[in-house]
């Protein structure tokens, strides 16, 4: 795999195998660490939001006017496009052939605003029909016309995501991940604003603005690295040109994949909104609880690995790329396992650190803590696929994880409308949990047939290790919230939780090294090796 150097553009030479794992895990680490801050201002965001509107139905219309310019972007500017863009980008520059890859750019970038202009606009006109007959049924009028005028200023944010989006593939794919991860910082803080100075005044909307007003933080904090690399905007569009219907076909499939990802969520909303008051609001909670991890951990490493997985395949080196994969699925796994066992033991407590203050009552944090205990029982299945898909993508195959995750989805909805009954909102998470997890189990084994290289056995062994860790430090959280249970005079020193929570995640952190040490877990001193060794050096 050649690197670029970020500061003249000469290459170095080909690195090993475990070289380009060594240069992930410090690109990872240092990506890792943005991914904190985007999570912990995520975190800050949902905090100043749940103080200011709780579990309400004023909130629960701001999510679902999310849904459709979530739904464009996701289609058109999102996955879909940085799965199909980045391979091909990664071809041309990975040969020298910088002129062409930001050729593409360009083309992209026209052709991608057009569209997104075209559906936000209609989506506009239609929003009143879209939300009283698809998205919302079941809210009040009073609702369903918030709901439209919240989503139409929002669909302003969807085309400035668009370009954004586009933005951050690019300097992805050429290995500079700094700004990209940057960007969801800005954002948050953004909306942060919005909830914290503007809604006292202007309720909900203040949140539209600050959407908006991050939108565009999230797009010009890039530029500069942009143009840095070289890019120079083009007013072409292309039709003809053959690396352009490369993407087009690989974002096909993946376009389909995504709208059954987006119906299953349109679904949940629908279900939602004839459940009580708040339980969309309580579901969205407890789903940014459970992403908080996932983020840190599997979309950090993801980030980094999928440009070279690319680069592996784009110069035939397949085997490499398979090992480098079965290394990072055995880290996530690392990572993951006690996250879980954390978020299952510590549900309330955690819940009620984060969010339980101003309008955020006890009875809230009891609903997301329901909903959560569902979620966190998928946080290892949508880690694991978060990697594997990476790995598809860079084969430039698209087809497959498609059609997996839309039998997926297909099993996700199945499975909401069987358990919406049982368990209410509780049901819906469920059902997510279940459905990645067999999608997990799916693409992992075609994956090892289409590599061939890739010894997932040889995983067994780490998985069972940090397994039996972390079972250890949940029933050790177990015994700390039982000794906890009778000693209120320390409780009442600090809110509702604090004690419990904090408290927790300090002893889970130390009782899962000390087993995984115990147990002679390869993947803690790996991990810590490599990101303790400097980075490659460039050439001169």
């Amino acid at each position: 795999m050649a690197r670029i150097d970020e500061g003249n553009g000469t290459q170095t030479q080909p690195i090993s195998a475990t070289g380009a794992a060594r240069s992930m895990a410090g690109a990872a680490a240092l990506v890792m660490v943005f991914f904190v801050l985007s999570r912990a201002t995520g975190l800050l965001r949902e905090m100043v939001i749940g103080a200011q509107f709780g579990t309400s139905a004023e909130l629960d219309a701001y999510l679902a006017a999310f849904r459709v310019p979530d739904l464009l972007f996701q289609l058109v500017a999102g996955g879909a496009l940085g799965s199909a863009f980045i391979p091909t980008f990664t071809a041309s520059w990975s040969k020298g052939e910088e002129r062409a890859a930001w050729l593409l750019f360009s083309r992209i970038l026209n052709l991608m605003s057009l569209l997104l202009l075209l559906l936000a606009g209609s989506a506009a006109l239609l929003a009143p029909v879209l939300v009283e007959r698809v998205i919302a049924p079941g809210f009040s009028p009073q609702q369903q016309a918030l709901t439209v005028d919240l989503m139409r200023w929002m669909l302003v944010s969807t085309i400035v995501f668009g370009a954004s989006g586009l933005v951050m593939g690019a300097l992805n794919a050429v290995q500079h991940f700094t700004l990209p991860a940057a960007a969801p910082v800005l954002y948050n803080l953004a909306i942060i604003a919005g909830a914290w100075l503007l809604a006292p005044r202007f309720g909900v909307h203040g949140l539209v603005i600050g959407v908006v007003a991050g939108a565009f933080a999230h797009l010009l904090v890039q530029l500069p690295a942009l143009l840095r690399r070289g890019a120079v905007w083009r007013p072409s569009l292309g039709w003809r040109d053959r690396d352009v219907h490369e993407v087009a076909r690989l974002m096909g499939p993946r376009v389909l994949g995504l709208f059954f990802v987006q119906l299953n969520f349109l679904v949940n909303t629908i279900l939602a909104s004839n459940l009580p008051a708040g339980s969309l609001s309580a579901l969205n909670y407890a789903w940014l609880l459970m992403l908080l991890p996932q983020g840190i951990f599997a979309q950090a490493i993801a980030t980094v690995a999928f440009p070279t997985f690319a680069t592996q395949i784009a110069t035939g080196k397949q085997a490499e790329m398979g090992r480098s994969l079965a290394r990072i699925l055995s880290t996530v796994l690392f990572l993951t396992l006690p996250a879980t066992a954390t978020l299952l033991v510590l549900r309330l407590p955690l819940v009620q650190l984060l969010f339980q203050r101003g309008s955020f009552s006890l009875e809230s944090s009891q609903s997301v803590a329901f909903a959560l205990q569902f979620y966190a029982l998928g946080l290892v299945a949508h880690s694991v696929v978060e990697i594997v898909v990476r790995a598809f993508y860079a084969l430039h195959d698209t087809l497959t994880p498609v059609v997996i995750g839309v039998g997926a989805m297909t099993l996700n909805i199945l499975f909401s409308l069987l358990w919406i009954g049982w368990l209410g909102y509780g049901g819906l998470a469920l059902a997510n949990s279940a459905a990645t997890a067999v999608e997990m189990v799916v693409l992992v084994w075609l994956l090892g047939r289409r590599l061939g290289r890739v010894d997932l056995q040889a995983l067994l062994p780490g998985l069972l290790r940090s397994g039996l860790a972390a079972v250890g430090m949940a029933g050790a959280l177990w015994l700390w919230l039982g000794w906890l249970s009778g000693r209120s005079a320390l409780t009442d020193l600090l809110p509702a939780g604090w004690v419990a929570a904090l408290g927790g995640l300090l002893l889970a952190g130390l009782v899962y090294l000390f087993l995984g040490f115990l147990l002679g877990n390869q993947e803690l001193r790996s991990f810590a090796a490599l990101l303790s060794r400097p980075r490659l050096t460039r050439s001169k």
